[in-house]
């Protein structure tokens, strides 16, 4: 059974960093791009980055290039995302699944950027 857990948000000041992990099971990781979706209040789910299966290729939204880092680790069945600069407007749910997504989804991890 298809399990995706995401942890790592919390609260945090204009300019910080947080690092977000996804413990994926029930699936044969390696073979799935993945990636990273946030949704902030009433808003749509949006994709924020994805990584192929070896790692080697990502992808970003405009507004967060240069900013967040997407890594995997094949081996611990994990997905992170490296989140600096952050903006009030980063604030979301962030929610991980392979690329393109499908169902079942993560109960997702909090957000919040704030002074």
């Amino acid at each position: 059974q298809v399990q995706l857990v995401e942890s790592g948000g919390g609260l945090v000041q204009p300019g910080g960093s947080l690092r977000l992990s996804c413990a994926a099971s029930g699936f044969t990781f390696s073979k799935y791009a993945m990636s990273w979706y946030r949704q902030a209040p009433g808003k749509e789910r949006e994709l924020v980055a994805r990584i192929s299966t070896t790692g080697l290729n990502t992808n970003y939204a405009d507004s967060m290039k240069g900013r967040f880092t997407i890594s995997r680790d094949n081996a611990k069945n994990t997905v992170y995302l490296q989140m600096n600069s952050l903006k009030p407007e980063d604030t979301a749910v962030y929610y991980c699944n392979a690329f393109p997504p499908t169902p079942p989804w993560g109960p997702g991890t909090q957000v919040t950027v704030s002074s």
